[in-house]
């Protein structure tokens, strides 16, 4: 069996995996688990919407946000005036900024697992989770890219077709950023687990699989004659 892990240590980007720590270590189905740094990119690049979990006055708050990710880092943002943004805080000249203690989250369901039985129901899965200490972005050209980034994630290539932040846009918004050092993903796949005693039941039992599409495109009511749809749309 599996034991977890006491080592806080974590790999280094150029490794082929992240170490496991006692916060990415699951107490339950440890096999789903994955630190695979490959797998765990592609699941964060899949998705849109992050959870991102912290704790104010004492009690927990999660948000859903859009996110963006650049090389072994993640990048959040929301107004200047947003909680998580606020508790993070504005490092002062020549201190180190605190930052905010955070969990976020990523999770894809692929498929409803119906069993014979009703305890036996579940999802096929595929899910990130990563813990850290998310900080405000102060510089301002990695905050550029950061948004850049942000507004590639839900689709490439239009940050370089649309018009970028002006100066009271970047100063309305702020950024958090959010390394990938503590991370693990978890998936779950397959058919449903039935116990043998189950099997004769008269209950359909299988996998209702589930996919993401895109509709027709709705231009905007406003849009001037003639502007062609994007080629990156056009290949979505």
């Amino acid at each position: 069996m599996q034991t977890t892990p006491t080592t806080t240590d974590t790999a280094s980007p150029g490794s082929a995996a992240y170490a496991p720590t006692d916060r990415t270590v699951p107490t339950r189905a440890r096999e789903r688990a994955s630190y695979d740094r490959e797998s765990v990119h592609a699941i964060l690049d899949e998705a849109y919407v992050c959870h991102l979990g912290f704790i104010r006055d004492g009690s927990p708050v999660v948000l859903p946000t859009l996110y963006g990710r650049v090389g072994e880092r993640l990048y959040v943002h929301g107004s200047t005036g947003s909680r998580p943004l606020r508790m993070a805080g504005t490092p002062q000249e020549g201190q180190e900024d605190p930052g905010l203690q955070v969990c976020l989250t990523v999770t894809h369901v692929d498929g409803l697992v119906l069993a014979r039985s009703a305890f036996h129901h579940s999802l096929n899965y595929r899910s990130v989770m990563i813990h850290g200490i998310a900080r405000q972005v102060t510089d301002p050209e990695e905050k550029r890219t950061a948004l850049d980034a942000l507004v590639d994630h839900v689709v490439p290539g239009r940050s370089a077709d649309s018009r970028p932040a002006n100066a009271k846009e970047l100063a309305a918004t702020a950024v958090l950023s959010l390394d990938l050092n503590e991370v693990s993903a978890k998936a779950r796949t397959g058919a449903p687990n039935d116990e043998p005693e189950d099997m004769d039941l008269p209950y359909w039992s299988g996998v209702v699989p589930l996919r993401k599409g895109y509709d027709a495109l709705i231009p905007s009511p406003d849009l001037a004659p003639g502007i062609e749809v994007p080629d990156y749309l056009v290949e979505r």
